[in-house]
């Protein structure tokens, strides 16, 4: 897309687009990262969701405990090369429905707490149908300390569109709040074909009213292989939404935590994307370290035979230039309404001012940024922007990027320009 190529060329001072390549090393390099959170991904599913793009299968039993095993290896070879255990801000399981297995959840954490030293809590994804009181006692009693459900909509004809029934989502979320979770997150998604301005914002309501501590709101993207019956309004429409979640939250007193979410204030908060650093294990994880970016394989069958054969899963690595690290510093930064000078330096090593001088100068008279103490905080202007640029950057980047490797375990090179 034209959009995203000129402002990397621009933000990175090159023509050189993000490179993803098939090279391999056999360790990761993190012992000295700082912020370093850790994702776990669980693809199984009872149920395959159109809508969703992440990486997923049905769920088989004897597959999901071959699969526990070498994600258990996974964590042993990453692992064990510490000489101490080293703190690390959270952990999450993604999926897929992480829930199908709870029964090994605490297996898996155990062997991860062998080496690292888990502090800001552990959250979990949840599929409503996965929620009553067997799976909520399980959880507890694995740690975990964060749920994020992914609701989508309350409404049935909203429901849908998506190939999704409420199967007394209202009473299930009940339970959840009766658990007393540390962060309750609730996703819901907006832009959805029959979805009114009414609708939303009555969902939203019913999320808060219903114990939830936060709100992730999230447009509705069509990727190209998904299989949508229908697809998402036009931007004149999302950005109408966005700002009516917006201007709804702000009146009844809940605060914007990022670009998509909405809190409780002094609350927790859910967010397995904003991490300055983080290691991902199992299919499709990914892992961000300071000069690196790297993607397990795809594919559940290349994924059991590398950790079978001794050898990392990863399938592709961006090695990061400078500028290319400081973009996606700053890209996700943004993404929580805040921008922090003295963090850009100590991950960059060179001033944030120095750098993208210029940029903060144009954002803030453009009404994008204001500046508060030493921190860069994003305007309701600002966010609509990078709402939209997000957009861009999911179908030019991210959309390409996943396509390919769930049809190519291990694919030679993929280039996002």
């Amino acid at each position: 897309m034209l959009l995203t190529s000129l402002i990397r060329i621009f933000l990175t001072r090159s023509l050189r687009p993000f490179e993803f390549k098939n090279t391999y090393r056999k360790f990761l390099d993190f012992e000295a990262e700082q912020e370093l959170g850790l994702y776990v991904h669980i693809p199984f599913c009872r149920k395959i969701c159109t809508f969703c793009p992440y990486c997923k299968t049905y769920y088989d039993k004897d597959l999901a405990a071959k699969y526990k095993l070498a994600l258990l290896r996974e964590i042993e070879m990453v692992g064990s090369r510490l000489k101490t255990k080293k703190e690390v801000t959270s952990l999450y399981f993604g999926g897929g429905t992480p829930a199908l297995m709870k029964d090994s959840l605490k297996e898996i954490i155990d062997c991860l707490e062998k080496y690292f030293i888990i502090t800001q809590g552990i959250g979990i994804e949840l599929h409503p149908d996965d929620i009553d009181e067997p799976t909520i006692k399980s959880l507890k009693s694995a740690g975990i300390t964060m749920v994020s459900v992914g609701v989508q909509s309350f409404n049935q004809k909203c429901l849908s569109s998506l190939g999704r029934e409420n199967t007394g989502v209202e009473e299930k979320l009940k339970l959840v709040a009766q658990a007393n979770f540390n962060v309750v997150d609730v996703d819901l998604i907006f832009a959805l074909p029959k979805q009114t301005e009414e609708l939303l914002l009555s969902d939203i309501e019913k999320a808060f009213l219903l114990g939830a501590t936060q709100i992730s709101t999230y447009p509705f993207i069509d990727f190209t292989f998904a299989n949508n019956t229908y697809k998402p309004m036009p931007e004149k429409e999302k950005k109408k939404m966005l700002q009516s979640i917006s201007d709804y939250c702000k009146r009844i007193g809940k605060e914007r935590t990022a670009v998509w979410t909405f809190a409780q204030k002094n609350t927790g908060r859910y967010s397995s994307v904003t991490r300055d650093s983080f290691l991902g294990f199992g299919v499709s994880a990914a892992t961000l370290l300071s000069r690196e970016f790297k993607i397990n394989t795809f594919s559940i069958d290349g994924y059991l035979n590398r950790i079978k054969n001794n050898l990392l899963p990863t399938s592709l690595t961006l090695d990061f230039t400078l500028r290319q690290r400081a973009v996606y510093h700053l890209f996700w930064s943004a993404y929580s309404m805040q921008i922090i000078p003295t963090r850009f330096q100590e991950l960059i090593g060179r001033p944030l001012s120095k750098m993208y001088g210029l940029e903060l100068w144009l954002a803030e008279n453009l009404g994008f940024i204001t500046k508060q103490n030493d921190t860069y905080c994003l305007t309701d202007r600002g966010a609509y922007y990078y709402h939209y640029l997000e957009q861009a950057y999911t179908t030019a980047y991210i959309d390409k990027m996943w396509n390919i490797s769930r049809i190519t375990p291990f694919p030679e090179k993929i280039v996002l320009k």
